[in-house]
């Protein structure tokens, strides 16, 4: 069984479990209570970088998603595509939550209490989804809901070197996430996806949660500014410098992050191996990061786990450098490790790194040491305590992925 990070730090992992019947819609496709639902005072995975900064009279969750979630299944060590007619063996295979599941378990591993607004059908995917999670990731579904006769949608992922192929079957919802997201607990921040439902943002807003909003790449090409006016409501924006650009007609990520500073008082823009860009007008403070540099096996969720640890950095109220290198760290760790949502790395993953790139410096290497020199904050924030491993993306439901290791 493989684990977030070689090890768990300081204690044993965890063994999985066969996957349980997750919850089944009743006779009249009414919501289905959470089985994850976490009391406002547990921290998620036994540790909260936020505690420091927690309130008596803060909202039970510190970050609310909506989206569709996908069942996964990833085919790996292919050396080629398949041709026409050709059937290829694949040397791995993985299955995980994808989708806003990859967004979700990113912010729950990194100790964010999390809620998920979602609609799951009645299928096995959709029972073994919801059990991983709700009770493996501690994600609060209460929101969410069990349609019956409604089947999960389903993304079959072929990844060769240097290259990736998706194909994807589902259907629209029987109701939409915004009349869901009303029953949703209360949140300190909300990432959002502009191309998604927008008309519940005021809603959040009104009652004072903090809105992280991306977007996805525009496939028409009309790039329309009008795409951007739900930013109205929105504390940051974090788009990728090709879209950041598009939007905002700019030829430079310098350009486009400055005159998206003008929309929101959080501006962040990726720019994959380039490094990301920041001007938080709220403090004051603009800030450039470099990539953190690594072999890249699968990209799949990496934007999501930037998104996630940029919002635990602004809740924590880091400096904004430290959540620019925090994010683009998280990033380059979740981009090793096949697997979409269960890729994601938990306090294990960075506590490794950390100690492996500190032992390192002790010990001569040069390049470790400047990387060193550029992560010290983390001695302020990574736990000295007992932190649980997370599992990788599994083969088909509950047996052991071999996806990772092609």
């Amino acid at each position: 069984m493989t684990t977030n990070g070689s090890e768990p730090v300081g204690g044993t992992d965890e063994t999985l479990s066969a996957a349980a019947s997750g919850p089944r819609p009743d006779a009249g496709g009414s919501p289905t209570p959470s089985t994850g639902a976490l009391p406002a005072s547990a921290p998620v995975g036994g540790w909260d970088p936020l505690a420091a900064v927690r309130r008596p009279d803060d909202p039970p969750l510190d970050v609310l998603l909506s989206g569709t979630v996908f069942f996964d299944l990833v085919f790996t060590g292919l050396a080629r595509m398949p041709g026409p007619g050709e059937e290829l063996w694949s040397e791995g295979l993985g299955s995980c939550p994808g989708g806003i599941a990859n967004l979700a378990t990113a912010a729950a591993r990194l100790g964010l209490r999390t809620g998920l607004v979602a609609g799951f059908g009645d299928d096995a995917y959709a029972d073994w989804m919801w059990d991983t999670l709700s009770r493996d990731e501690g994600i609060d579904l209460s929101a969410s809901r069990r349609f019956e006769h409604f089947h999960s949608a389903l993304t079959v992922s072929i990844a060769t070197t240097g290259d990736r192929a998706m194909i994807t079957h589902g259907h629209p919802l029987p109701e939409p996430l915004s009349a869901m997201a009303g029953r949703a607990p209360a949140a300190r921040a909300a990432v959002v996806d502009l191309h998604g439902e927008t008309d519940w943002w005021a809603f959040l807003a009104a009652r004072g949660t903090r809105i992280f909003a991306d977007i996805g790449f525009d496939e028409t090409g009309r790039w329309d500014v009008a795409d951007l006016a739900p930013l109205a409501h929105c504390h940051a924006f974090t788009p990728n410098a090709v879209e950041a650009m598009a939007y905002t007609r700019t030829d430079t990520a310098d350009r486009a992050v400055r005159k998206l500073a003008d929309r929101v008082p959080l501006a962040v823009v990726t720019d994959g191996v380039q490094g990301a860009l920041a001007i938080d007008s709220s403090t004051g403070e603009e800030a450039f990061c470099p990539a953190v540099p690594v072999t890249a096996l699968d990209t799949t969720g990496a934007g999501d786990v930037f998104a996630a640890a940029m919002t635990l950095g602004t809740l924590a109220e880091w400096p904004l450098v430290e959540r620019l290198k925090f994010a683009s760290l998280c990033s380059a760790l979740a981009v090793q490790q096949f697997g979409g949502s269960l890729a994601a790395p938990g306090w294990g993953d960075i506590a490794d790194w950390w100690r492996t790139v500190r032992a390192q410096a002790d010990a001569g290497d040069l390049r470790a040491a400047y990387t060193r020199d550029q992560y010290l904050f983390l001695d302020g924030i990574v736990p000295t305590c007992t932190v649980q491993g997370k599992r990788r993306a599994q083969g088909t439901f509950a047996l052991r992925s071999d996806a990772g290791e092609h």
